[in-house]
């Protein structure tokens, strides 16, 4: 839960529980069928990137003002990593390459979130997004500039369009205008970063992968260094299972044999003495201090508990509940996923203000007292004839006014309310200068002065990580020999204190 960015009315509910919609209609040739009355008007098109005939409902200068709009969401919801040097890199980087596509009249934007997340994801219009944790596991700029190539892919191949038009005319032609569980978004322009979750296919992913093969050679870089990009993103995938969301397979589903399948390109393509840019020494060298994973000073869980250093908070979750901390919210699920605790700031200025906005939404119904702050709540019942039952909470703290929510179904309530209820009752000020005087974990980077194993490098030069991490971030084997005069990170700090 970060500190400088307040919640907004229409953002992170629409967000959290943005459902993708299914189009029925897969091709061109089966627009046809949608109701009269509705004068819908349809395109397709040949792309020029991929040469394929596309369904396109959006033209581009609306294709660019929903990047624009969820672009500011964006910023707001996930936040810029803070080095500008580092920002203007990947703009001059990115720019150079999309210059080179086949769109390259659009306002490109290369942005660098401040996010442990492994991950990289890409707007209609231009917008591409890497996140601080996917870069922290790349060991050249080549292999950067692929996961770039690949994000501007989608753009060029107008995927999140081609997508986005479908969800349209499904939803038109079936009359229904809520796409999202809780707003109207019948305006596609108005689902900022609900773009995010319209997911691309697998037939998306190998497109995209052969465009960025294709951008990274026209670059004149290494293609070799590529399918290095897919095996890390599959170690790290194997390491942390389904992780956070949104993450890299959260919106890339693996098409499968990804590495296997682009080193047989690389293997068929014809020589070319000008693609040997790898730049490996040089893109080390901008990771130096690179927070790596989460910043405790934006929060962090020890045990059950989460610390917040720089708000100076502290709140006690249900033992053995999942604990989720974004940058507007921290929360936590219980295990069977049918009850939630969550923590954020409000919109308003007063908690008056809050308790009001709260209760004003339709269906919501205010219940008993619990404590000074805090009310019981209830929705009015949905189609299966079920509630929403929890307890919602508004105080002061360090000039914020803070929201607090526990609820589930109403026949979840009984087995959860206790928990619920004592996890919404621990919120205290935080004062122990041991959960408060912590630093983030950072990139450090050696240059061996001998030959040796990633095993004697880790003994030799201790992190603060283990050794399948340091493998995976290095993109080697604990057992592989390195080479004297190679590079290689380590992490150190951020050791936090035990519960």
């Amino acid at each position: 839960m970060r500190t400088t960015i307040r919640e907004t009315p229409q953002t992170p509910w629409s967000i959290r529980h943005f459902r993708n919609v299914r189009s029925r209609l897969m091709t061109c040739g089966a627009v046809a069928l949608v109701s009269t009355a509705l004068m819908v008007s349809t395109g397709c098109a040949v792309n020029p990137a991929t040469g394929q005939r596309q369904l396109v409902l959006i033209g581009e200068q609306q294709e660019i003002a929903m990047g624009r709009e969820a672009d500011q969401q964006i910023q707001a919801q996930m936040g810029l990593y803070p080095d500008d040097e580092m920002q203007a890199y990947m703009q001059e980087l990115g720019s150079r390459l999309a210059e080179a596509s086949e769109r390259p009249d659009l306002p490109w934007t290369f942005r660098v979130i401040d996010d442990p997340i492994v991950n990289a994801f890409a707007l209609p219009g231009g917008f591409v997004y890497i996140t601080r944790g996917i870069m922290s596991h790349f060991n050249s700029e080549a292999e950067l500039v692929s996961v770039l190539g690949h994000e501007i892919g989608h753009v060029t191949g107008k995927h999140g369009v081609e997508r986005a038009s479908k969800a349209q005319l499904a939803t038109v032609g079936l009359g229904v205008a809520t796409i999202a569980g809780a707003g109207d978004y019948a305006n596609l322009a108005g689902q900022g970063l609900g773009l995010l979750f319209l997911k691309f296919s697998r037939d998306d992913e190998r497109q995209a992968d052969d465009l960025g093969l294709r951008y990274l050679s026209r670059g004149g870089y290494l293609p070799d260094e590529m399918p290095k990009v897919f095996r890390t993103l599959e170690r790290v995938s194997a390491a942390q299972g389904a992780g956070r969301i949104p993450g890299w397979l959260a919106t890339h589903p693996d098409p499968g044999n990804r590495a296997q399948r682009i080193a047989q390109q690389i293997a068929n393509l014809p020589p070319d003495p000008n693609r040997t840019v790898v730049n490996r020494d040089s893109y080390l060298e901008r990771l130096e201090g690179m927070p790596f994973g989460d910043d405790p000073l934006q929060g962090y869980t020890v045990g059950n508990t989460f610390y917040h250093p720089e708000m100076k908070f502290q709140l006690n979750f249900p033992e053995g509940w999942t604990v989720s901390n974004q940058r507007q919210a921290v929360g936590a699920m219980s295990p069977q996923k049918d009850a939630i605790v969550v923590l954020s700031l409000a919109a308003e200025d007063t908690p008056e203000e809050a308790i009001q906005a709260f209760y004003n939404q339709q269906g919501v119904e205010r219940g008993d007292s619990w404590r000074q702050g805090f009310n019981y709540f209830r929705t009015a019942p949905n189609e299966s004839q079920r509630r929403i039952v929890g307890l919602a909470g508004f105080f002061p703290y360090a000039g914020q006014v803070f929201k607090l929510l526990t609820y589930t179904q109403d026949d979840k309530w009984s087995p959860n309310s206790r928990a619920m209820e004592k996890a919404a009752g621990s919120f205290r000020r935080l004062t122990d200068r041991r959960y408060i005087d912590v630093e983030a974990k950072k990139i450090d980077t050696i240059r061996l002065d001998r030959a040796m194993t990633l095993e004697e490098f880790a003994r030799r030069y201790p992190s603060t990580v283990d050794i399948e991490t340091l493998s995976i971030i290095n993109g080697v084997a604990p057992t592989d020999r390195l080479e004297a005069g190679q590079r290689l990170k380590r992490i150190v700090g951020g050791e936090l204190p035990k519960s």
